[in-house]
């Protein structure tokens, strides 16, 4: 895992988006603006690390791609957190995302105070279909902390533990390409 300070440049340019474009496209689970704007700014910081540029919601849904790096469609998904990141925590992903023509997942967490960006690590479709685990709509979950929380849709969880680790952005593409 690595982490990078987020710009607020890149931060006010999310909030932007997020009030001008509706990035909730699916037909129920869309997300809160707040979801919608956590995830916009983990896509936008790795988009940087590939030269893309921000997230630029002008031009309607993406298909669920958030950027292409030698050949591989990549979806980067983030998560909002109040704490630092630990090895053992967990990542989520809706099951109806699945359908997304894409290769690779990239997990991220976005630590809402800090303004901090977490890579937590890369796995391609076909491993994160072998490594992770289901849970139906209305399942209550535990959280690393004992919290909990009721499932709001089909989804599957996947640990830090089971993706590809990753310690900087030259790391990250190295094991891309």
């Amino acid at each position: 895992m690595f982490t990078v300070s987020v710009d607020q440049k890149l931060i006010e340019h999310c909030k932007n988006m997020v009030s001008n474009h509706d990035f909730g496209k699916r037909f129920t689970a869309n997300g809160t603006k707040e979801q919608q704007l956590t995830g916009i700014i983990g896509q936008s910081v790795v988009m940087t690390f590939f030269d893309k540029g921000y997230v630029d919601g002008s031009s309607g849904f993406d298909g669920g791609v958030d950027l292409t790096f030698a050949n591989k469609s990549i979806d980067v998904k983030t998560m909002g957190r109040t704490t630092s990141v630990k090895q053992g925590y967990t990542n989520n992903f809706l099951k109806l995302q699945e359908y997304f023509k894409t290769d690779i997942y990239i997990f991220c967490s976005y630590h809402k105070t800090k303004q901090v960006l977490t890579v937590c690590g890369w796995i391609s479709k076909e491993d994160f279909t072998k490594k992770r685990r289901f849970y139906p709509k209305g399942s209550i979950r535990t959280r690393f902390d004992k919290t909990t929380f009721t499932t709001f849709a089909d989804l599957y969880e996947i640990d830090n533990k089971d993706l590809n680790n990753v310690n900087s952005v030259s790391d990250l593409k190295k094991q891309l390409l």
